[in-house]
Order: C-alpha cells, then structure tokens, then sequence
C-alpha cells in the first residue's frame, strides 16, 4: 500500500481504485425487493469460496425469482356478537308488581327483588359444541339478598374470626356452617346449621348441632333429622349438642323397624309413648356425662328437636318429637301456619270448697288449725328438687302435595315469628314448584334480620 497522497506502484493496488473510484455509481435501491431468498443465495455466494466450506455439484440453486405480490386479502367478516341479555340479570328485568311485592307486607323492609320472567317463553340458546336448546327456569332468575327487616344487622355477614383450638383435642372443632340434602320417596330434603352472626364476631363456636341420617334400605328406610341447641354462655355447649344428637340417632336407629312399622300403620299413641322414652334415655345420658365431668347438669344441657320421614312413596306421615325452645312451621299454599305443639301450662287456681278444699271444721267439730303460710325448711335427709324439665313435644301429620315443612331451632324461629317480611320473604322463595337446590337453600336460610344473631339450623321437607 502506497503512502498517503501517492500514486500506486503495483497491480495489487487496482482494488483500492475500484472500490474508491470517481467513476463508480453509488448504489442504489433495487428494482426489486429484496426477499428471504435473495439473501440467503447472497449469503451462500459469499460463504462458497471460503476455506473450509464446499459446496456440492447438487446444491446450487437457480437464481433467485421475485415472488408475486399477493393481493390484499378481503376483510374478515365481524364474528363479534352481541352479549345477550339472561334472565337472571337484575338491571334487565321489570320490577314486581305491587300486589307481589313482600314489601308491601312491611313498609320498612329492604327487599331488592325483581320479578320473574315470564315462563310461557323461556329464552334459549345455541352453543357451539351443541345445537341443543338449553331452557333456562324461571326460578334461577330470583336472587336472595343479604337481609330484611328496618336496617342492617349490627355485625357483619362473614365470618369474622375462628373459634380458639387445642392441639390436643382438634376433635373438638366445629364447622361454621353444615349444608346436607337429599330425596327419598315424596319428599325432598334440604337441611343447614350455621354460625350467628354474634358467634361469628367473638370466635366462639356454633352452638347448633345437626344430624342426617337413613336407617335401613328400599321403601322401609326412614331418615332421621336431629338438630340441638347447647347451653347459652357456657363453654361446652356445643359438646353437649352434638352428644344429644349422636344418642337420640343411636336410639332411633336401634328401632327404626319398629318405628317404621308404626309411621306406616298410623299407630300414633305407641309413637308418641316409644318417642318419649328414646328420648327421656338420651336426656339421661347427657346428665350422667354432665356429671363424670363435674359440670352442672343446667350447665351442660342441651334442647332437641327431630323428624322422621319414611322412604315409602305412599307413605306422607311426618313425625315431629323433641324438648326445647325451636318452632316446626308448615308453608301451604303460599302462607306460614305454626304448627309448634302446644303444652297445656294452665295451673290449677285456689281449691273451692267442696270441690278438693279441706272442710272447715271435722266431723266431730273439732276446728282446723289456720296455714299462716310459713314454708316448711327443707329436710336435711331428702335430696334437692331437681329443676323443673321441658316438656316433651309430639306430632304426627300428613302432608299434602306442594307443602313444605320447616323445622328449626331459635335463631331462625324467633326471627319467623317476629319479623314479617322474613316469612314473606321465604313464601316467596320456597312456595316455587321444585325445591331449591343446596346452595339456593342455604342462601335463603342465611338472610339476616337485626336484634337476630343466633344461631340457626333448619330443616325443610318439601312435598312432591
């Protein structure tokens, strides 16, 4: 190479005059585009020659072709469709007429409802997969709301915090809230039992208990439903709920022929009498387990509240028995009657004379000495009275098609009793042709009305 601004010497020098050369042409673009295989012949061109690459005889490629241009292609029909518009979408539907608005029942009631679609039409749809129709029911269209009544309850509608365990007895834990159902013979069941909203609040555990059970198989099954209620403000309440419920299904499940026996031959008085007896049994037992643990028998007791439904199809005999505080309500034809056994508390008033007095005076003229009402002191040799028991409850009924039977406990009875647009509300949703489904239930039996914030259980039989 030559040194700046000499002239070259030799021919090996001719390269740098090409490649500098005034007389050169710059590049340009192309009359053609430049394609992915315009660049790959380039490459292998360029690579051909190099040391240690070879080319074989078979490999050269034609010189390269411009490819067509293809057209534009059409624009693509809009497959966007619109969103159609379901039944259960609130926003969508019309409002309740005034006559079917619970509401009305109750001024002060929060009733966000919309009426059903109308069933003569049920809306449809294509899927893909299927050109099936798929029917969607009226009754998905009505949606529970949170609660009833003239405001909000006071605490929230979620749980809030769990109850305290033990590492040594996690056996001991209790479930928030307990869902089962099922369907045997005429009847649908559905059956919860859940935390009030009070025991949600402090972490305590649910008082309730709730027991589902079916003795024996075919059309001489029975199912057993048993739900308790411990003690209020006492630490093993619910122990002493579960233990009740666990004896009274022992016992019923020992003679669950017998029973269905009677149930299906109308034998009320020796149901009521057996009845009585299994549960004077389970009763007793929970006052001896009371006493091995050192607990008050007040402390550690518990109501109780059961149904037997036979699994005959021909057979609509209900039999409600149990002790305690509760409610047995029964849905016919749109409105609540409270069925609850009555107990006959009249006392018998002062003695009259000459119907069960002591006469004045004997027969001899003697003068009898005047009671001035100074109570006996107790006798030391004679044990305390015991408190006075619940009364044991009893009834047999025969449902009809399209009623729907309601066992419970406090916390949903007291609230059934006391707030009207409660059992407006639950008309509404449980007088439906077909029965709710489980969740459905569950939605309904948790609607909350304010100064309500016990527990609750319920158990619904509905008639096919």
């Amino acid at each position: 190479m030559s040194q700046p601004g000499g002239r070259p010497t030799r021919h090996d020098d001719d390269w740098w005059g090409q490649l500098y050369d005034d007389s050169t042409d710059d590049t340009g673009p192309t009359p053609a585009p430049d394609s992915l295989d315009d660049r790959f012949a380039s490459a292998k061109k360029t690579v051909g020659g190099r040391r240690g690459v070879t080319v074989e005889p078979g490999d050269e490629q034609p010189p390269p072709t411009v490819p067509a241009q293809r057209a534009p292609a059409a624009p693509a029909e809009d497959t966007r469709t619109v969103p159609r518009t379901w039944p259960w979408d609130e926003e969508d539907q019309e409002p309740l007429e005034p006559d079917d608005d619970p509401a009305d029942l109750h001024p002060a009631t929060r009733l966000d409802l919309t009426g059903p679609p109308s069933p003569a039409a049920p809306e449809t749809l294509e899927t893909p997969e299927a050109s099936a129709a798929v029917a969607v029911p009226a009754a998905a269209s009505a949606s529970s709301v949170d609660y009833v009544g003239s405001g909000p309850p006071t605490y929230d509608a979620e749980p809030t915090a769990l109850p305290a365990a033990d590492p040594d007895e996690l056996d001991d834990l209790v479930a928030d809230t307990v869902l089962d159902g099922a369907r045997y013979g005429a009847c649908t069941l559905r059956a919860v039992s859940q935390r009030g909203d009070s025991a949600r609040y402090r972490g305590e555990p649910r008082r309730d208990a709730l027991l589902t059970a079916r003795f024996g198989a075919g059309e001489q099954a029975l199912v057993l439903v048993a739900m308790s209620t411990g003690a209020r403000a006492t630490p093993g309440a619910h122990r002493a709920a579960a233990e009740l419920c666990e004896w009274i299904a022992r016992a019923v499940g020992r003679s669950h022929r017998r029973l269905t026996e009677d149930i299906q031959a109308a034998r009320r008085g020796d149901l009521k009498s057996g009845l009585h007896r299994l549960t004077d049994r389970s009763l007793g037992k929970l006052r001896a387990s009371a006493a091995e643990q050192g607990i008050a028998p007040e402390e550690y007791a518990a109501s109780l509240r059961c149904l037997l439904l036979p699994a005959h199809p021909q057979c609509r005999t209900r039999v409600f028995f149990g002790v305690g505080e509760g409610g047995l309500f029964r849905l016919r034809g749109g409105e609540w009657q409270d069925i609850e056994p009555r107990v006959d508390t009249d006392t018998a008033g002062e003695p009259v004379l000459g119907f069960g007095s002591l006469p004045s005076e004997t027969p001899q003229g003697d003068r009898l000495t005047m009671d001035l009402g100074i109570p006996t002191p107790p006798s030391p040799y004679e044990p305390a009275p015991e408190p006075p028991r619940d009364p044991f409850l009893f009834r047999a009924s025969v449902a009809r098609p399209g009623d729907a039977l309601v066992m419970c406990t406090g916390g949903l009875a007291d609230p059934l009793r006391g707030e009207p647009a409660l059992c407006a509300y639950l008309a509404r949703r449980w007088s439906g042709r077909t029965p709710p489904g489980l969740a459905a239930f569950l939605a309904d039996a948790q609607v909350r009305v304010k100064g309500y914030a016990d527990d609750r259980t319920a158990a619904a039989v509905w008639e096919a």
